[in-house]
């Protein structure tokens, strides 16, 4: 069972057994975790007529007798005040409360007590604690992502809280899957084997009983890394839809906001819904790479045009039947060949603008292929593109530390100090505080192919080969990780399994969590893993979802803490 479907049968499960007229009532996480797997007209047709946020709940007076209120709300302590108030003063005829993760017993004796009035009809724990994007892939949407790159002592609490969501958010996942894993992580990231002994407290002391399922041929696989093993992923240029509509305009819970776009006229200026569950164009395009897009996108325009013109030819009264009967189809259909036109035309138009097919082939070079001083002229020239933008070359001075750190100081240098007066927005402290956090001595893997022997012999084939597009021939780290545990040749000494639980044979199903997020290619690398029918199911899920953007404001955020915190001590 996919994790979309997991939250879907979850709410399903939550308004099918209640009838009549419904109130939704939602936090600001679960709102999240509803929306991106349910649409506002599935919820009507389950009598749900109003769905509000327990925030502005609190602060109403109105009375609502005729409503049965249903809850689906995180167990903070925060919400369960909240709850304490409302069942003090009910609004509603019925109070049903669900919650996405474990409550607490302390918490349920203060939901007894405050229910003097006996509105509550029942209290159960539903496991969908995280926002399942696509089938394989789900995020926990923290809003204070930086803190992995913190160490303890900067922030003690905040991290404690930090480790405390992904280990619920992880165990809403494995609850919602009926399995107990075997658990490893990154031995290099501290934050990791936190989260991953956490974890192991969880599921095998503190809960045990709840996580004690029916015992399968091989135990499934936890497997907790850290996004700083991979600096390079999201610090790329885009080329596949999903992953460009991220990282150029942004993709929110499968949402795209168009209203700040300018160019657009008013009646585009909407939010737009990009969902594989949703939109049949979107799902079998998603991780094509931009020119296919373009392809496609004209087919589909033709296809409209073609039903557009059958409907201007009515002449019976039968061809009036048949064209209100189709008409909802028709609107569908026309809102759809609108929105990918309208993305892929303002996609198109920041591509030129900011040079982009230019900027990229030299990043996808400094990911993939070798040669320090050619690798050099081209930053060196991008540096001086007055078309070229900040950002760009920000990513393009720290794509080059990353894969040349070692090698010539001087030069490397000269980048910084170039950069640092082209991009006065940018200190070029930085580069070197993502060297500090991502450097060649933190990292595990073989980030640029160029340690392990393998990977050596496999990119000289690929160089031999030569590759199909430019643009996207970088492949993330990860597909990488999940080669090696497919083979069952993940390293011990560099993913150490915690406690005495360990792997008897090859994992079936594989969860990867990366503290510190996911990218949409990386996504994509696990949807197209698992199309291989290996005979492993992979899941990717993480702390956000990232594009360059959120990557680097991250990266600022966890310097800047840093630098007052070293002054602190």
């Amino acid at each position: 069972m996919v994790l979309v479907t997991s939250v879907r049968d979850y709410i399903n499960r939550m308004l099918h057994d209640i009838s009549g007229m419904k109130v939704l009532i939602l936090d600001s996480e679960t709102v999240s975790n509803v929306s991106i797997v349910y649409s506002q007209s599935e919820l009507l047709q389950k009598e749900v007529f109003l769905v509000e946020m327990i925030d502005s709940i609190s602060v109403s007076k109105e009375s609502m007798s005729h409503l049965k209120a249903v809850y689906f709300i995180r167990p903070t302590s925060e919400n369960i005040q909240k709850l304490r108030y409302q069942l003090g003063n009910p609004r509603f005829g019925e109070h049903h409360l669900f919650f996405s993760n474990l409550l607490k017993d302390t918490q349920i004796h203060i939901l007894a007590d405050s229910d003097e009035h006996e509105a509550v009809q029942q209290v159960q724990e539903f496991y969908a604690d995280f926002v399942a994007g696509d089938p394989y892939h789900f995020t926990l949407n923290m809003p204070s992502n930086h803190l992995y790159m913190l160490p303890a002592v900067v922030d003690p609490s905040g991290l404690q809280r930090y480790s405390d969501r992904v280990v619920d958010g992880i165990a809403a996942v494995f609850l919602a899957l009926k399995r107990r894993p075997v658990i490893r992580y990154q031995r290099t990231s501290d934050t990791a084997k936190r989260i991953a002994h956490e974890t192991s407290k969880l599921m095998y002391q503190h809960e045990s009983g709840l996580f004690d399922f029916r015992r399968t041929e091989s135990s499934p696989l936890l497997l907790v890394i850290d996004r700083r093993d991979d600096p390079v992923t999201p610090l790329l240029n885009q080329w596949t839809y999903q992953a460009m509509v991220h990282e150029l305009i942004g993709l929110q819970d499968n949402k795209v906001d168009l209203r700040a776009i300018g160019s657009l006229s008013k009646d585009q200026q909407v939010e737009v819904v990009l969902s594989s569950e949703q939109d049949a164009f979107f799902k079998s395009n998603m991780y094509e790479n931009f020119g296919d897009i373009g392809m496609n996108i004209k087919r589909m325009v033709d296809d409209f045009q073609q039903v557009a013109k059958s409907n201007q030819n009515i002449q019976t009264v039968e061809d009036m039947a048949r064209f209100v009967d189709n008409y909802p189809e028709y609107k569908k259909m026309q809102g759809n060949v609108s929105k990918h036109v309208t993305l892929v035309t303002e996609m198109s138009k920041l591509v030129e603008a900011r040079k982009l097919m230019l900027v990229s082939q030299t990043e996808q070079d400094l990911a993939c292929n070798g040669g320090q001083g050619a690798a050099y002229e081209a930053v060196t020239d991008l540096l001086n593109n007055e078309s070229v933008s900040d950002i760009d070359r920000l990513r393009l001075v720290m794509l080059y530390a990353l894969r040349y750190e070692k090698e010539n100081p001087v030069q490397l240098m000269q980048l910084f100090n170039k950069l640092a007066s082209r991009s006065p927005k940018y200190k070029p402290g930085l580069v070197q505080f993502l060297l500090k956090q991502a450097g060649v001595e933190k990292r595990t893997g073989d980030l640029f192919g160029n340690r392990d022997l393998m990977n050596i012999a496999r990119n000289m084939a690929r160089g031999l080969k030569g590759v199909e597009n430019v643009y996207t021939q970088h492949q993330p780290l990860l597909f990488q990780t999940m080669e090696s545990i497919t083979r069952g040749r993940l390293r011990d000494v560099d993913y150490p399994f915690v406690g005495d639980h360990f792997q008897q044979g090859r994992p079936q199903e594989v969860v990867i969590f990366m503290v510190g997020g996911t990218t949409y290619e990386e996504a994509r690398s696990v949807a197209l893993q698992n199309a291989t029918n290996s005979g492993i199911r992979f899941i990717l899920g993480g702390t956000a979802v990232l594009n360059s953007k959120r990557f680097l404001m991250d990266l600022e955020e966890a310097k800047r803490i840093s630098k007052s915190g070293s002054h602190m001590v």
